[in-house]
This record gives structure tokens, sequence and C-alpha cells, in this order.
């Protein structure tokens, strides 16, 4: 989102979709998704997400053939035995605004851009291995971010992600629908 402080603490909906929304992660049957070995890998990158910075935890996610979704929850607020806290955080948007100019760059020294380059970085790799590949691109080059607001909002957020197996069919990600 352009003028926002990606470096604030709250809940953050990130979308993430593979280059040319090429099927590479498995497929819905009956409603679930089937996660094929890539799949497996792009789990696994999201449940280490938590890893990549102290401040981030990850909240609901779901791996579809071609995107992903997940909330990161970002706060820097730690109680005495050191443990970071996220609850509360959601609805609380940052008022500070950036130069558009100054955007871009200020951008990628800020949490939400460096967590999601991060694991798109080691996803593409584990999985240019196991292609016997190097440097393929396996995602587009931006992701989809939106701030989630307040509770009501992330319980939404929360039941789409859930449910997003289950409407594959009708999905605008779904390639099959580019010409419905």
């Amino acid at each position: 989102m352009q003028d926002y402080d990606y470096s604030s603490g709250g809940a953050y909906f990130i979308t993430i979709c593979t280059k040319n929304r090429e099927n590479y992660f498995g497929e819905i049957a009956d409603g679930a998704m089937v996660l094929n070995e890539w799949g497996k890998i792009v789990f696994d990158g999201i449940k280490n997400i938590e890893n990549y910075n102290e401040f981030s935890s990850v909240d609901e996610f779901v791996v579809m053939p071609n995107h992903l979704h997940l909330i990161i929850m970002v706060s820097y607020r730690r109680d005495n035995s050191g443990i970071v806290s996220t609850e509360q955080n959601v609805g609380i948007v940052s008022t500070t605004t950036m130069k558009t100019a100054e955007n871009r760059n200020n951008r990628r020294n800020m949490l939400i851009p460096k967590i999601v380059g991060k694991f798109k970085m080691i996803t593409a790799k584990q999985i240019n291995i196991l292609k016997n590949s190097v440097g393929n691109k396996l995602w587009q080059s931006n992701y989809y971010d939106r701030i989630i607001r307040n509770e009501d909002e992330l319980q939404r957020i929360r039941k789409y992600i859930i449910e997003n197996p289950l409407k594959w069919e009708f999905d605008k990600n779904n390639t099959e629908n580019l010409f419905m």
C-alpha cells in the first residue's frame, strides 16, 4: 500500500501468486488442498516465517495450487520473559506517511516486505534445487497485501482463508476461470 509504514505493528493479509499463476503446489480434491512436494516446501516455508524475525508470527494460512494466503502478525512489544506478544494489534494503523519517491526505497527496509522477500527466496531456492535448475522464477515479482484494521475483518479473512480450497472452482486465481 502506497505511503503505509510497513514497520508498524499489526495484522497483515498477504497473497503471493506463482509466476504466470502456474499450478505448482498440488491440486484441490474434494474441497481440500492436496500438497505435492513443492507445496510441502511452501507449507514448511510459511511455518518457518516466525523464525525470520522475532517480532512476527503467522496466524492463519493456506497454500493453494498457484498462490497462498496468510496473515502475518507483527508486534514490537515484549513481556518480561522476552516473549513477543502479537495480540491486540489488529486495528492499529500507523498515521505515518512517506513521500512517494522515498516509498520504494524505504519499503525495502520494512518488516513485511523483508519477510515476504525472504520467504520467496528460500522457497524458490529449495524448489529450484529439486528441479535441478538455478535461478528460475517461481513467484510473481510483487504480492498483494492488506492491513487488517479490526477484529471483525480479521475473522472474515480467517474464514476466507480456511474456506479458500472449497471455493477453488470459482477462485479468480484459478487459471481455468480466466475466460469465464
